[in-house]
C-alpha cells in the first residue's frame, strides 16, 4: 500500500486483532517484569510513530492515513515486548528508529520491505549494544526505581542486583550440572522452561490461537516453525545430563518461541505468500532457530533466523510455483 492510498480497512482491522491478541501476554509479562514493560511499550510505540510521521512529512506524503492503519503501532508493540525490561530508554528509541528506518521507509513504506522491521530493529541493537540486551529482570522494580533504572536518573541499582541470564542461557552456558541440578539451582527456570516466560509463552499462544480463529493468518507458518523446533529439539535431547540441550517443551516455552511462531512469522509482507512457502518459511525459522541458539553466539536465534528465512523468501515461492514436468 502507497502512503497516497486510502487506508486499507482490511489492514487496519487485522492490526487491531493482532495488538488484540498481545494483550494477555503483555499483561503476564507486567505481572513478571513490572513497569519496564510498559515503559517499553510506550517508547517504543511513540518513537516509532514520531519517526515514521517524520519520514512521511519528508517524503510529501500525508501523515494521518499513514499512521491510522496500524503497522507502526504492531511492529512498535512486538519490539517492545522482544527487548528486556528496564533497557535503557535511548536503547529501545533506537531500536524503534531502526524498525522503521531500516525495516521499513527504506524500502518504500507499507506493503515493500523485505524483511521484518520488528526483527530488523531488535537485531540492530542487540549487535550494537550486546551489554546492554544481556540484562534481564529477575523481578520486577518499583515505578520509582523502573524510572531510575531506564532514564538513568537518581541513584539506579547495579544490574547484578535485579538481573539474571535467561534460561536459554544458562542452558547454553552450563558445563557441569545435570538438567534436574540446573532447573532446581537456576532461578531463571520454571516448571518446564525459563521462569515466568513459560506462562507468558501460553498467553501469546492463546493469542495466536484466537487469530488462527479470525483467519488473521494461516497455520502454515506457526505450525512448521513449531513443528521443526520440536523435532529437532527431540532428536538432539540427549537427556538430562550436563551436555544436554533442552527439551522440546523447554525450546517451546521459552525465550521469543510463541512470540515469534503467531506474531513474528506470520507477518504478511515480509513472509512467504504461498501456503507452501509459509510453511517452509516456518520450518526453516525453526530450524534456523534451535542452531543458533545451541551453537551460535546468542542465547535466542529467533530474530535472526527470521531474518536470514525473509532472505530466502523468493527463492521458497519460486520452488513452490514450479510445477512438475508431465510424464512423455
Amino acid at each position: 500500500m502507497s502512503p497516497l492510498e486510502p487506508v486499507d480497512d482490511r489492514l487496519q482491522q487485522a492490526m487491531q486483532r493482532v495488538l488484540l491478541a498481545t494483550v494477555p501476554g503483555i499483561l503476564l509479562l507486567l505481572w513478571f517484569s513490572g513497569w519496564g514493560v510498559l515503559f517499553n511499550l510506550l517508547l517504543a510505540c511513540t518513537s516509532a510513530l514520531a519517526v515514521e510521521a517524520a519520514v512521511l512529512r519528508l517524503r510529501g506524503y500525508p501523515v494521518k492515513p499513514a499512521l491510522s492503519d496500524g503497522s507502526a503501532l504492531v511492529s512498535a508493540t512486538l519490539l517492545a515486548l522482544a527487548l528486556p525490561a528496564y533497557c535503557p530508554w535511548w536503547l529501545t528509541v533506537s531500536a524503534a528508529a531502526g524498525a522503521m528506518l531500516f525495516g521499513k521507509h527504506l524500502y518504500g513504506g507499507v506493503g515493500k520491505n523485505p524483511f521484518n522491521p520488528a526483527m530488523l530493529g531488535f537485531a540492530l541493537v542487540l549487535v550494537c549494544f550486546p551489554q546492554q540486551m544481556t540484562h534481564w529482570p529477575s523481578h520486577g522494580l518499583s515505578l520509582q526505581g523502573g524510572l531510575q533504572q531506564i532514564f538513568g536518573f537518581g541513584a539506579s541499582a547495579q544490574p547484578d542486583a535485579w538481573a539474571q541470564a535467561t534460561a536459554l542461557d544458562s542452558l547454553r552456558i552450563n558445563k557441569s550440572l545435570t538438567i534436574d541440578e540446573l532447573f532446581a539451582a537456576n532461578p531463571a527456570f520454571g516448571q518446564l522452561g525459563g521462569k515466568g516466560i513459560e506462562w507468558v509463552s501460553l498467553a501469546f499462544l492463546a493469542g495466536g490461537a484466537f487469530l488462527l480463529q479470525q483467519r488473521v493468518f494461516s497455520w502454515h507458518a506457526p505450525v512448521g516453525m513449531l513443528g521443526s523446533l520440536f523435532v529437532i529439539s527431540l532428536l538432539c535431547w540427549n537427556g538430562s545430563g550436563s551436555d544436554s540441550h533442552g527439551s522440546p517443551l523447554f525450546h517451546l516455552l521459552s525465550g521469543a518461541t510463541m512470540l515469534g511462531a503467531f506474531f513474528i512469522v506470520t507477518e504478511p509482507v515480509s513472509g512467504a505468500k504461498s501456503p507452501k512457502a509459509r510453511l517452509l518459511f516456518g520450518v526453516g525459522v525453526g530450524l534456523l532457530t534451535y542452531l543458533i541458539r545451541t551453537w551460535g553466539g546468542y542465547p535466542d536465534g529467533v530474530a535472526f533466523a527470521v531474518l536470514l528465512m525473509n532472505l530466502c523468501v523468493p527463492a521458497l515461492e519460486r520452488l513452490c510455483a514450479a510445477q512438475p514436468e508431465p510424464a512423455s
